[in-house]
């Protein structure tokens, strides 16, 4: 069995790779790695959880170990596709840097520019950022890319679905095209082909799997949902909760706003769950997932923007609340279980409604998901839907609906009936008895204005206007000839 004692990386590094736990490399590490050494271009196509992030990372550190950082220009770049992302790529190369002398920085949004143009002014070997802050800053004068050496692009069909390819042309075009490319994705659609086609130079193509597919580490069920009632899918995944041991899980959720419904219905019934979305501010982001991290929070409720952005191995469990629009992301979504070799489980709700996902997602993954028995009540969707706490039945009106904070709208019930408001009719006023009404003196008639051309004083035309100097008005006596 290979170590990562045959691989080539220095001392240094090989002593960071023991301190994390690690002593055997997985399939796509032990055919990137010693080709990335060499400098040569790489095309590696791996599903997600498989360690691309060590594949790119380790070689990366050994190759800027000797030379020196310079101001406002890296060394090196990598671009992630979100903020999660970028941050655990960050995360593994201060991990497995530590014996090196190397800078880094990571530029995302939602936190302070000023800091990181501040580490870009001291030198960096290592940029890692999401396409549009770095274009930001370039465009500011704040980073120079003309003396990038190394370029790493991960998941590259996410850059593609979140629109990220203009950028990542653009990114390309103002590199020296001398660098070494780096070029890891999941899938390979034609799009991202004709991108490798145009900026990699004879890479290396490194296929550890067929694309789109799942660890055979992860046992997936899918429990059929009898109900279109939004509140069904909701019952039957409480329910479903109850019956596992859970330590830490994900609940992905399709549209944002489901995720903050799903994550209050969860809270409300006792459960410790908390969302994160793109909507939400990048501080909160990065607080939730600590906490998910150390284990202090149970069940993360996520949008895809965290499928393929959490590199935490021991998730246990995954729950696709919806099915995902795109088959792909049910494949990112499940590897964030059953990651470095572990067993994993995961779990998809299925209504009537998402048939047609659901068979794009079988077909992609070439395998049925075991059929869960589960005996769910849905007794509640019977009762008038109602939202905890409301201490008024009165059913909301439009107005109250649309003007509703996002997320403070009916978790139990989000599609209540809306019923537009009534309008009282006008009371007319009573009509007052004859001797009640008072009687007023008739305002005298108004005098006529006299016409402005009077015919017994006419109107002398003055050079000043509406104006007449006073002296001009003075008589003057005229004395007779004599």
């Amino acid at each position: 069995m290979t170590k990562f004692t045959d691989l080539g990386l220095g001392a240094e590094v090989l002593k960071a790779i023991a301190e994390t736990g690690y002593d055997t490399p997985t399939a796509i590490q032990e055919q990137a790695i010693p080709v990335a050494l060499t400098g040569l271009d790489v095309l590696g196509i791996a599903q997600t959880g498989t360690g691309k992030t060590a594949a790119f990372t380790l070689p990366m550190i050994e190759r800027l170990a000797a030379g020196r950082s310079k101001a406002r220009m890296p060394r090196s770049i990598v671009l992630a596709p979100t903020r999660e992302l970028a941050d655990q790529v960050a995360e593994a190369f201060e991990k497995y840097a530590k014996y090196h002398k190397l800078n880094w920085a990571l530029l995302i949004g939602g936190v302070s520019m000023a800091d990181q143009v501040a580490k870009l002014d001291k030198g960096v070997d290592v940029l890692i950022c999401t396409p549009g802050r770095l274009l930001d800053l370039f465009e500011r004068s704040k980073v120079l890319l003309t003396g990038v050496q190394i370029m790493v692009v991960d998941e590259a069909d996410r850059m593609l679905d979140m629109g990220f390819i203009p950028d990542i042309e653009r990114i390309f075009k103002l590199t020296p095209p001398t660098r070494q490319t780096l070029f890891f994705s999941a899938t390979m659609p034609p799009e991202i082909t004709r991108l490798t086609t145009q900026f990699l130079r004879n890479p290396v193509r490194i296929e550890v799997s067929r694309p789109a597919s799942t660890n055979e580490n992860i046992t997936q069920y899918v429990l059929r949902v009898p109900h279109k009632d939004p509140r069904a899918k909701r019952i039957a995944l409480r329910a479903l909760l109850k019956t596992l041991d859970i330590k830490n899980g994900i609940v992905f959720c399709n549209r944002k706003t489901d995720v903050d419904i799903v994550a209050k219905s969860l809270t409300a019934h006792g459960f410790n769950a908390a969302p994160i979305h793109g909507d939400l501010d990048q501080a909160l982001r990065m607080r939730t997932l600590d906490s998910f991290r150390k284990g202090d929070l149970t069940l993360l409720v996520a949008s895809d923007v965290a499928a393929r952005g959490l590199d935490i191995p021991d998730v246990g469990h995954v729950f696709n609340f919806d099915v995902s629009h795109h088959a792909d992301d049910y494949v990112h979504r499940v590897g964030r279980t059953g990651r470095a070799g572990r067993s994993g489980e995961a779990y998809l709700l299925l209504s009537p409604a998402d048939e047609k996902n659901y068979d794009k997602v079988v077909k992609l993954i070439k395998k049925d998901p075991a059929v869960l028995e589960l005996d769910v009540d849905y007794s509640a969707l019977s009762e008038s839907p109602r939202q905890p706490g409301r201490e008024s039945s009165k059913p909301r009106t439009r107005k109250d609906r649309d003007h509703a904070p996002k997320g403070k709208r009916d978790f139990e019930a989000d599609m209540q009936p809306i019923e537009k408001p009534v309008k009282p009719a006008k009371k007319e006023a009573p009509t007052p008895a004859p001797e009640a009404i008072e009687t007023r003196p008739e305002k005298p008639a108004r005098r006529e204005k006299k016409s402005e051309k009077s015919t017994d004083k006419q109107r002398v035309e003055s050079p000043f206007g509406d104006h007449m100097p006073a002296f001009l008005l003075r008589p003057v006596v005229i004395k007779a000839d004599s």
